[in-house]
């Protein structure tokens, strides 16, 4: 097994309170060189405190902070080695663009053609070098979220930190300025820590994403593996929308990974790996995971349920229909928009497969206490 590479970040045991209030608790995160990692989380999870515990905008209680190695923790943020871009700009209304991005060159005291010609290269990799000579009141708001871009990584920094650069700006921008920034970081090979509330921009941009709750990680994995594979009920519900139903472990196949449950009354299957496996018996309670995308009207998949159909939405590429299943509890199915749909109050019969569900157990709590 080749050894891992030292980690350009690393949080140990981080820790901080604010009055009675505790941010975080014992945070552990490593960030690879080059990688790019999103802190996701609703409000009051701890996600902008662990940032700004990284920038030195804020100092933790207990644990420690490192960057490449070297323990930053009382570090001043000058010192630092990182560049941020936070969500409301924070451009110098009377400086032009060439002269914002140029700013911390200027501050450095570096020689005037190396400033002029680093500016250039920045300007051109966010595709402003023809708007150089404007000022901010005359770009646009996804226009000034590039020069706060070109600005943070003028100076090379090891580190580029992101406070929820997006937040301020309309949803079709926002979209545009994902693929821009993820650009703009793979060309410049940066290692970068982005924070978000946006489930959408945390799994489109990041290599891997880090959910927080109430000041604890729950879980950190790729975007793929966090959709594909929660690991509690509180990050189903919280990465995309989850349908969860309560069922009975029957029998266990541990060889081949395969759980028969019982369901109001109807047999179902779980297909899991076997690292899951070894978290359930028979006789347990339990909840089946699977998404409205993974659930099919009618069909012959092997795990089926009834259900009344309570609400049809249209939402242009798919229809929402949002059910009553087993004991009332609510069941989501996403269909194609050229599909023939079943109206409200009709009855039907659904069906997922075994190998799109996915096992949680019934005391995992919601957050972690």
């Amino acid at each position: 097994m080749t050894e891992r590479a030292q980690p350009t970040i690393r949080l140990e045991n981080i820790t901080k309170t604010f009055g009675d209030f505790v941010a975080l608790k014992g945070i552990d995160l490593q960030v690879d060189e080059g990688e790019f990692v999103t802190l996701l989380g609703a409000s009051g999870s701890g996600k902008t405190t662990c940032l700004r515990i990284v920038a030195g905008f804020t100092q933790p209680d207990t644990g420690r902070v490192f960057i490449a190695g070297k323990d930053i923790t009382s570090v001043p943020p000058y010192r630092r080695d990182t560049g941020m871009v936070f969500q409301h700009f924070a451009l110098f209304p009377h400086m032009t663009v060439e002269r914002n991005v140029a700013y911390g060159l200027m501050i450095r005291r570096l020689p005037r053609a190396e400033i002029a010609q680093r500016t250039a290269e920045a300007l051109k990799l966010v595709q402003l070098d023809m708007l150089a000579k404007r000022y901010p009141a005359q770009l646009s708001g996804g226009q000034r979220q590039r020069v706060a871009l070109a600005r943070a990584i003028v100076i090379r920094p090891k580190v580029l930190l992101f406070d929820e650069p997006l937040g301020a700006l309309d949803l079709k921008l926002r979209e545009e300025l994902q693929v821009e920034i993820k650009r703009v970081q793979q060309a410049v090979g940066i290692t970068t820590i982005n924070v978000t509330h946006d489930q959408g921009e945390a799994l489109s941009m990041s290599d891997r994403v880090v959910v927080m709750a109430q000041g604890r990680i729950l879980q950190v994995d790729s975007p793929t593996a966090l959709y594909q594979r929660p690991n509690s009920v509180y990050v189903a519900n919280f990465v995309g929308r989850t349908n969860l139903l309560r069922a009975k472990i029957v029998e266990v196949d541990a060889d081949g990974g395969r759980f028969r449950l019982r369901l109001d009354g109807h047999d179902a299957s779980v297909q899991v790996n076997g690292a899951q496996a070894e978290q359930f018996r028979p006789g347990d309670d339990c909840l089946v995971a699977f998404r409205p995308e993974d659930t099919h009207l009618q069909g012959d998949l092997d795990n089926r349920a009834d259900v009344v159909v309570q609400k049809v939405v249209y939402k242009g590429t798919n229809w929402l229909l949002t059910c009553s299943g087993p004991d009332d509890q609510s069941i989501f199915i996403s269909v194609p928009s050229n599909a023939t749909v079943p109206g409200v109050n009709d009855r039907c019969s659904i069906s997922w497969s075994p190998a799109n569900s996915r096992l949680l157990k019934l005391d995992i709590q919601h957050l972690p206490s």
